[in-house]
């Protein structure tokens, strides 16, 4: 089998091994045997790559955000075991995405994978509802993220003004759309800004979570149990059945790990790109994961009262947890490093949505899709789709006006994001997997049970995340995750069945000079033809 090696794994040992051709020029023509032509300039080094991935998980604003789920479902338990869990089967997904990003590195990404591994005439199929899935997840993700800055805005306030000022949703639906043009702005920068950019979002994202765990541990003079930090258990929502209440804590850290397919979305930007994105996906999990948890058991000993957590006046319950360990002052302190971290985590997932926009406008895939795929001639970084991602999520923001709304379109980001992530690994241990020839990072033997591990996982987690939140429920508290990914649904299903299936063939190459036998190497039969006519 050595002796057939592909021409992509040739191109790429070559190119590393000569003389005199960069690292930068195998990507190129890696690039180009999956089927596109270099658009950006790689200024991504593998430890920008990975601060970016982990930046765009934003530890301890992403637990602040995401607090009540803990608190509500199961308490003390719900908070450590609650993360614990997920986290875990997390990492099955984040493996498997791994070696396919290791194997593809493109933007065009989850879609790209999808296409690749779907048999033949189910390709392009397969490329539009994966693409589909994805940018839902990644454009209600960025108003999700940014939505809560707006929250923990309002909460300084709050605090600072000891109650006396409470801002409407208008007013903070006024703050998100300011953060979300800031955000237009710092998206829409060069590549090698960025990339710096994102040496600064992991110093303020580790350093901000560090200090609030010594700070809770060393100011706090009441502190529950050991037996109680991670035994206790209190159901606060409105299921009677305990272990079903103990399963809706999970939301948080699903909405938390998310984004770190923001790795093969960049992977076009990144010198070494076969190598640094699965090691940034890797590493950002299991960094997010592991801080994560640690910082919600110091979180469950420092909390002698649930219940008065969920009382709080305070938008954030975690807001509460500062207060009253470290005061007004300490409060206020951390809590504006908080807001920078979810600041910067925002406008990292406005740069992975923007990527996964243009590579799938770049296939003609979505409506406008001549104006979305330009690159600006002076950044060379897609501003269009950058102001396209802002423009849709600060429409997504008007389901701010009503918390219930506002939940369920974070369900809805994990539902899409999930689902994108999933398909792909579902094709790839049917079979798929034999289509492509294996990156620098591979499972081996191991990939296929990690992947119907997280297969398996993926589709428990999604039909949780489309319960209501008790059991009886009305119009102003039911879930409407299922409202929104079924209008995208209809809306993506309506266009292929009466336009999309004529016109869209999957990933398409935009490259010229390739021979007839790299055609195995392409996803679909649009980029098969293509190789064949050239």
């Amino acid at each position: 089998m050595e002796s057939l090696k592909t021409e992509k794994n040739r191109s790429l040992e070559v190119a590393t091994e000569t003389d005199g051709v960069s690292l930068r020029h195998a990507d190129d023509m890696l690039l180009a045997q999956l089927g596109y032509k270099s658009e950006f300039k790689r200024e991504f080094s593998l430890i920008e790559t990975v601060a970016f991935a982990f930046s765009i998980m934003g530890v301890i604003a992403s637990v602040s955000s995401t607090l009540t789920f803990g608190l509500e479902s199961g308490g003390h338990v719900g908070m450590v075991f609650g993360w614990l869990i997920p986290s875990l089967f997390v990492l099955t997904v984040a493996l498997s995405m791994a070696e396919l990003a290791s194997a593809m590195p493109t933007s065009a990404g989850l879609y790209y994978f999808a296409a690749k591994l779907a048999p033949s005439e189910y390709s392009a199929l397969a490329s539009w509802i994966t693409g589909w899935a994805n940018i839902t997840g990644q454009t209600t993700l960025v108003c999700s993220i940014d939505f809560t800055c707006a929250q923990m805005i309002t909460t300084a306030v709050s605090v600072a003004s000891d109650g006396s000022i409470v801002l409407s949703s208008g007013a903070t639906y006024g703050i998100l759309l300011a953060i979300l043009f800031s955000h237009g702005i710092v998206c829409s920068a060069a590549t090698s800004v960025l990339a710096r950019l994102n040496l600064f979002y992991v110093f303020i994202n580790v350093g901000t979570t560090v200090a609030a765990i010594i700070a809770l541990l060393v100011i706090s003079d009441t502190k529950v149990s050991t037996r109680d930090a991670f035994t206790l258990f209190e159901n606060n929502t409105g299921w009677s059945d305990d272990g079903w209440a103990f399963i809706l804590a999970f939301t948080a850290p699903m909405w938390t790990l998310t984004g770190y397919d923001s790795a093969a979305h960049i992977s076009e930007e990144v010198a070494g790109a076969a190598r640094a994105a699965p090691i940034a996906i890797l590493v950002g999990v299991g960094a997010t994961a592991s801080l994560g948890w640690i910082l919600l058991i110091v979180v469950s000993f420092v909390t002698p009262s649930i219940s008065n957590l969920l009382s709080s006046d305070l938008p954030l319950p975690m807001g509460q947890v500062f207060l009253d360990v470290l005061g007004k002052k300490g409060m206020l302190t951390i809590w504006s490093l908080i807001i920078v971290v979810q600041y910067v985590t925002g406008a990292a997932q406005g740069v992975d949505a923007s990527r996964v926009v243009f590579a799938f406008s770049r296939d003609n895939a979505l409506p406008g899709s001549r104006w979305w795929k330009q690159i600006n001639s002076y950044t060379q970084t897609p501003v269009n789709a950058v102001w396209l991602v802002m423009l849709i999520a600060g429409i997504c923001g008007v389901l701010g006006f009503s918390v219930t709304a506002l939940n369920s379109l974070a369900g809805s980001a994990v539902i899409g994001l999930y689902t994108s992530y999933t398909f792909p690994i579902f094709l790839s241990v049917i079979g798929g997997r034999e289509k492509i020839t294996p990156g620098p990072f591979t499972l081996g033997r191991l990939s296929k049970p990690i992947g119907w591990i997280a297969v398996t996982w993926v589709t428990f987690i999604v039909i949780m995340l489309l319960f209501p939140p008790g059991s009886r429920t009305t119009g102003s508290d039911m879930n409407y995750s299922i409202v929104i990914m079924g209008a995208v649904f209809v809306f993506a299903t309506a266009w292929w069945i009466f336009s999309a299936k004529k016109w869209f063939h999957g990933p398409i190459i935009n490259v010229d000079g390739l021979s007839v036998g790299e055609k195995d190497d392409t996803p679909g039969e649009s980029v098969e033809g293509q190789i064949s006519s050239s």
